[in-house]
């Protein structure tokens, strides 16, 4: 089952499968790895001068846990 699967299900973190726990894990993953970016390998390799502010790994992670947030929001809607 996976989290996108309206079959019903035991209430709490109890009915998830291997694939809901790898949605859930992809959003806290890339937050992380923004952080650590920032704070230990924040330079990145930019030849060019006038580079934009969203150019970088640290942008990119950010961006990747917003587009991986959406399992989370599912289940904050389903408990709430």
């Amino acid at each position: 089952m996976s989290i996108d699967n309206p079959a019903p299900r035991p209430n709490g973190l109890s009915g998830f499968g291997l694939a809901d726990w790898l949605c859930l894990a992809a959003t806290p993953t890339f937050a992380m790895m923004a952080l650590l970016t920032a704070a230990y390998g924040g330079q990145d390799m930019m030849c060019m001068s006038g580079a934009s502010a969203l150019s970088g790994m640290v942008p990119m992670y950010l961006l990747m846990a917003a587009f991986h947030l959406a399992p989370w929001l599912r289940l904050a809607a389903r408990r709430g």
